[in-house]
């Protein structure tokens, strides 16, 4: 072998022994390091495939997911064994459980579903999964193999409640295990691959407490929706998407007597009352035949006949109005409904237009005093761009004065100021004037607390 050496200005030659033959080395341990996400081709990936195919299908369907998993990393230990591949003990559990959510979960999606700070996952194609934690909206590391695999998992979601989603059928609305409410959008209406927008079931329940200590709201202004609760005021909780019109709800319904039986409607079961004479009932869509729907007018009819105390409404979205406000002006007091809206004003007209969607032929006086007659109190939260949900109105239908519905503002969240962190300031405006509802507060016997409460607040 002719070795060339560089220097300034000439050329250099030496010959060099040629080095001596090496002997055959054994072969080197391939490194594994999982990752959910490896290409197809990568050890990752082969390991993943090898042990999917070693697994029987029939032995493991019994398997519970704890036993489901010791078999995994069995497996996973001999295939590393026979083909070289570096895998410890972490790295082994770690596969094992990303294999077993696969098999069984929702796959990447099932720790953030574990993570309790999180309250919306929103996957928007393999690649791009975002979460929302303390009320921001933020990109997480997480991935999906392709769109294959969300497609897989999605199609798990809608079997587990007998749905179907495909393209013939590409939307749908689901639930998990946990009360977790779940949009699925399929192609060809998603462009980018299956979209997934899941609002997470929380597993701690939410009271006034909890909602005061998260800013919500004050003392003095839960002391008085506990109020309106014992007096059996018929409440709609106005609010923006994600506001948290339906954690207040759950939190007001702790109110309810425990010896009132209580019905409560939704088109995605995820009220919470803890109250032991609770029947609930949940929409269902039509089936691939185009038959079978019952929607939320089918479900208040009925109810109307199961000899409800009160009739609970998870959200009004169309002509179901009409039958919300029926049930609550024909002595169903105490019963509660959310509706979408920006103020509570907004909410009075989008309870008209709801009604006259139903093409009742009503003129639009006779819904305003079914309106008035039926609703006591409008209790308005929002987001805020601090991410904090706060009540900012709480207003009292008082009735009508010619053909305008009169509202009266109890309490009012005014704005103050900006803390150096970002966060929002600000305190309620309070009117202590009488409220039309106040015979009510007088039969119960709680005008003092309400006197009190509303002297407290203006403090």
């Amino acid at each position: 072998m002719t070795l060339v050496l560089p220097t300034f200005g000439r050329r250099i030659t030496r010959e060099e022994p040629a080095a001596p033959p090496r002997a055959p080395e054994a072969p080197v341990p391939v490194l594994v390091v999982p990752d959910r996400n490896a290409p197809a081709g990568t050890p990752t990936a082969r390991l993943r495939t090898t042990c999917l195919g070693r697994l029987d299908p029939s032995a493991i369907a019994g398997l519970s997911p704890g036993q489901l998993a010791q078999e995994v990393e069995r497996v996973l230990s001999e295939i590393a064994t026979e083909q070289r591949f570096q895998l410890n003990a972490r790295e082994q559990r770690l596969l094992a459980g990303e294999l077993v959510n696969d098999m069984c979960g929702l796959g990447p999606l099932e720790p953030l579903l574990e993570d309790d700070g999180i309250t919306d996952i929103m996957v928007n194609g393999p690649d791009r999964v975002f979460v929302e934690r303390g009320g921001k909206v933020v990109l997480s590391d997480t991935r999906f193999r392709d769109a294959t695999h969300v497609a897989n998992i999605s199609q798990r979601i809608a079997s587990s409640i007998g749905r179907r989603i495909d393209e013939s059928s590409p939307m749908v609305d689901a639930r998990l295990k946990d009360g977790s409410r779940v949009n699925i959008v399929f192609p060809p209406l998603a462009l980018d691959g299956p979209y997934l927008s899941i609002r997470k079931f929380s597993r701690r329940q939410i009271d006034f407490a909890r909602l005061i200590g998260f800013g919500s709201l004050t003392a003095p202004v839960a002391r008085v929706l506990e109020i309106a609760g014992h007096c059996r005021l018929n409440i709609v909780i106005s609010g923006g998407t994600g506001s948290g019109k339906t954690t207040l709800m759950n939190a007001m319904s702790r109110m309810i007597d425990h010896g009132e039986r209580v019905v409560t409607i939704e088109d995605a079961a995820e009220l919470q009352l803890q109250q032991p004479h609770v029947v609930r009932l949940e929409t269902r869509p039509r089936g691939l035949e185009g038959h079978g729907e019952i929607n939320q007018r089918d479900l208040i009819h009925n109810a109307l006949r199961m000899r409800p105390d009160r009739i609970i409404v998870g959200e009004v979205r169309g002509p179901e109005a009409f039958d919300m406000l029926q049930a609550m002006n024909t002595g169903h007091d105490g019963s509660m409904s959310t509706i979408h809206a920006n103020t509570t004003r907004d909410a009075v007209t989008r309870i008209e237009n709801m009604v006259q969607m139903g093409n009742m032929g009503l003129p639009a006086r006779s819904i305003r005093e079914q309106l008035t007659g039926a609703i006591d109190l409008i209790v308005q939260i929002a987001r805020h761009r601090d991410g904090k949900r706060r009540v900012i109105q709480v207003t009292d239908v008082c009735g009508l004065e010619g053909d305008t519905v009169i509202l009266n503002d109890i309490f009012a969240f005014q704005m103050n100021g900006e803390t150096m962190n970002g966060g929002l300031t600000g305190h309620y405006r309070v009117n202590r004037s009488r409220p039309s509802f106040h015979h009510r507060i007088a039969y119960f016997g709680l005008e003092r607390a309400w006197a009190a409460a509303l002297e407290d607040a203006d403090a």
